[in-house]
């Protein structure tokens, strides 16, 4: 039984089937795609009411958790009740 043997190359001498596959990258669309179409006024205040509402929460959530991040510091003094002092 005959096998077939592949040349020294390593590849087949003859063409591969779908060969137009590997040089599709040499072949470029001259077709355009449409131009997007512009955002209207409402669009354009409503994209920017959200992303000021997001960083405003963002900054809020920061400003009210800044004081649980911050390490707990002693008190300065200790407070006696005055119940205590006429003993």
């Amino acid at each position: 039984m005959f096998v077939p043997q592949l040349p020294p190359g390593g590849t087949p001498s003859e063409p591969v089937p779908f060969a137009f596959v590997a040089e599709a990258d040499k072949f470029r669309s001259n077709v355009t795609p449409p131009p997007r179409e512009r955002a209207s006024a409402g669009q354009l205040a409503a994209r920017s009411l959200l992303g000021l509402t997001i960083v405003a929460g963002l900054v809020g959530g920061l400003l009210l958790g800044m004081p649980a991040l911050s390490p707990a510091q002693a008190p300065a003094h200790t407070h006696q009740s005055e119940a205590s002092d006429g003993r």
